[in-house]
């Protein structure tokens, strides 16, 4: 297979992250879909590394976590016995500093107690310090979160600072279109958990708005369309390039600043040329 040049990738992967589907990139640059979908594959694997060795030693305030509902391939209501275990609903965990709008560390996978300890790990090896953490009510964070942070300080368990929200909503019945009419929230109900977090701060608001962001930004994500993905391997490898986009290469409107650069962990932005470049080397 030929080379494809680093201008040609560096428009593919900017096209891939702004939400673009395949055949739309495939049109635009000239690349089969075949090659794209190699293409994938190798940018996914780099940005895993990427993301593993250049967000290490974080440290802030609070992480906000939640779960993103996606596709492989079936809706739940089609998937059949015989099919494989990666058909269906997936998740996408991810936790997003408020601040400096990092999101340090994310899996994908299901919504079950492995998938959030295995969550819980990778934030585990890449937030250092003591940190507030703010969730939904899911059980699995329970043990997850206790799990990775409580510490042994010679007489008893320090446990986290952790906090849950819960936010109550309401359809208007007299609103026309149906289940397309978002519902209103009329109350929220916040609680405290383990240790002593500021209970003022306990919100999932950032990282539910960055769930909005994931979406516009990722045809796999797009609800009511067809780009649903087909295979887990490339949902995964989509979903840790776009990681490796958000955090190093594009500028958040909020603070107007690529996420990296702001909490400390790089002192300039990477190009979309020099992200291309790190695909071409580490993702063969």
């Amino acid at each position: 297979m030929s080379r494809t040049p680093i201008e040609t990738q560096a428009a593919a992967v900017g096209a891939l992250t702004e939400g673009m589907s395949l055949r739309a990139v495939s049109r635009l640059t000239g690349l089969s879909r075949a090659r794209l979908g190699k293409l994938v594959l190798q940018m996914g694997r780099a940005s895993e590394r990427l993301l593993e060795e250049k967000i290490r030693g974080f440290s802030c305030e609070q992480i906000e976590a939640d779960e993103l509902w996606l596709i492989v391939k079936k809706r739940r209501n089609r998937v059949r016995p015989e099919d494989p275990a990666e058909v269906g609903d997936t998740w996408v965990w991810s936790g997003v500093d408020p601040d400096s709008k990092l999101i340090p560390a994310h899996h994908v996978g299901k919504r079950q107690l492995p998938d959030a300890k295995a969550f819980a790990r990778q934030l585990r090896q890449r937030v250092e310090g003591r940190v507030q953490f703010n969730t939904d009510r899911l059980q699995s964070y329970r043990a997850a979160i206790l799990g990775e942070f409580s510490t042994w300080n010679g007489e008893s368990w320090e446990r986290p600072d952790w906090g849950t929200v819960v936010k109550h909503f309401e359809v208007d019945p007299a609103a026309e279109g149906g289940r397309y009419v978002p519902p209103r929230v009329v109350s929220v109900d916040r609680r405290v958990e383990t240790g002593r977090p500021n209970v003022n701060r306990i919100s999932t608001s950032h990282v539910e708005a960055h769930h909005l962001h994931f979406r516009m930004r990722n045809k796999r994500a797009a609800r009511l369309g067809n780009g649903i993905s087909k295979s887990l391997e490339h949902l995964r490898a989509s979903v840790a390039t776009y990681f490796a986009h958000y955090n190093f290469v594009r500028r958040h409107s909020t603070i107007r600043e690529v996420p990296a650069v702001a909490a400390g962990l790089m002192e300039k932005p990477m190009t979309l040329a020099e992200l291309s470049e790190w695909g071409e080397i580490y993702g063969r």
